[in-house]
C-alpha cells in the first residue's frame, strides 16, 4: 500500500506528486440501492469526466473508484459493495477522513465532441461513470446536440440517482427500463433488457457519438446492433473496467490487448480497443 501523505505534508490536494493519497473528508453520504452508495468528497481537483481515483483505508486496502461528478470543488463516488475495501467504505458516515489518490486514466474527450449529438448507454453501476458526462454537458450546453439517455438496472430498487433521473427526464431524452419487476412497482419505464430497448430505438449515426459503460456481454450486445444500425467504431466509447491495483501502469493487472486500462484508458473508442471482453 502507497505511503499515506497527512495534511501537513501537502497542504493542497494535487500536488506534483500524484501517486502519494491525501486525506480528505467525507461532506455527505447516500445510499443509492441496496448494494450502492453514494459519497461525496471534499477533494478539489481538476478532471475528466471518466477518470477515476483510488481510495485508500489504512490497515483494510486501496481499491479504485470511477468518478461520477465533474467539478472542482468536490469529488462524487459511487461504490458497489464488492470487496474488503468497498465494505468497509459503506460503514462510513459524513465527516469521516479517507485517503484518495489521483484521478488517474483518460477520461471522456467532451472538448473535442463539441457540436455532437450524444447518445449516452449504461448499465447497473455502468451508470455512474456516465453521470460525469451529464454534469459537463450541463456546463456546456451550448455546445452540445440533443442528448439522448438509455439507462438499464436489474430491478426497480436497483435503479441509481432517482433524484437525478427525474431532473434529466426534464432536461434529455431519456429512456429507462428494468429487466424485471418482481414486486410490481409503480414505474415509468419499460421491463426489458437495456439491450431491447437500444434494438427497438430509432437511432440516426449522422452526427453522433455513443458513450457506454456497463457489463461486458451487454456493451458487446449494444455495440453489435448499433453497428448494425450504421454507427461506426469511432463514433463509440466504451469505459472498461479491470482490476486496477496500481494505477500507474507497473502491476500490469488491468492490461486489455496490450494496453493499460489505468493509463490508456479507463475510456477507450471502440476502433482502438476492439472486442472488448472479460479475459
Amino acid at each position: 500500500m502507497p505511503r499515506v501523505k497527512t495534511a501537513k505534508e501537502e497542504p493542497e490536494q494535487q500536488s506534483a506528486n500524484p501517486y502519494l493519497p491525501v486525506s480528505t473528508k467525507i461532506t455527505s453520504f447516500k445510499r443509492e440501492s441496496s448494494d450502492c452508495f453514494m459519497i461525496r468528497i471534499d477533494f478539489k481537483t481538476k478532471h475528466d469526466p471518466g477518470q477515476f481515483v483510488q481510495l485508500t483505508l489504512p490497515g483494510i486496502g486501496e481499491a479504485p473508484i470511477s468518478i461520477a461528478s465533474y467539478s472542482q470543488e468536490f469529488m462524487d463516488l459511487n461504490i458497489r459493495e464488492v470487496g474488503n475495501v468497498t465494505k468497509a467504505l459503506s460503514k462510513m458516515k459524513k465527516g469521516d477522513t479517507l485517503f484518495v489518490r489521483g484521478p488517474y486514466g483518460k477520461g471522456y474527450p467532451m472538448d473535442k465532441l463539441f457540436g455532437k449529438e450524444l447518445i449516452v448507454i449504461g448499465g447497473g453501476s455502468g451508470v455512474a461513470p456516465l453521470k460525469g458526462i451529464l454534469s459537463y454537458v450541463d456546463k456546456h450546453k451550448n455546445n452540445f446536440g440533443e442528448v439522448s439517455l438509455y439507462f438499464g438496472f436489474r430491478t426497480p430498487e436497483d435503479i441509481l440517482f432517482k433524484d437525478e433521473m427525474r431532473q434529466w427526464r426534464n432536461k434529455y431524452n431519456l429512456n429507462l427500463s428494468v429487466d424485471k419487476n418482481p414486486n410490481k412497482a409503480r414505474i415509468s419505464c419499460d421491463v426489458c433488457f437495456i439491450t431491447n430497448l437500444i434494438e427497438k430505438a430509432k437511432l440516426n449515426p449522422e452526427n453522433k457519438i455513443v458513450f457506454i459503460c456497463g457489463p461486458p456481454m451487454m456493451m458487446n450486445i449494444t455495440i453489435s446492433i448499433l453497428k448494425n444500425k450504421g454507427f461506426k467504431e469511432e463514433q463509440i466509447y466504451v469505459s472498461t473496467e479491470r482490476l486496477m491495483q496500481c494505477a500507474l501502469g507497473i502491476c500490469g493487472h488491468c492490461m486489455i490487448h496490450g494496453k493499460y486500462t489505468c493509463l490508456d484508458g479507463p475510456v477507450f473508442r471502440y476502433d482502438e480497443i476492439g472486442q472488448y471482453t472479460n479475459d
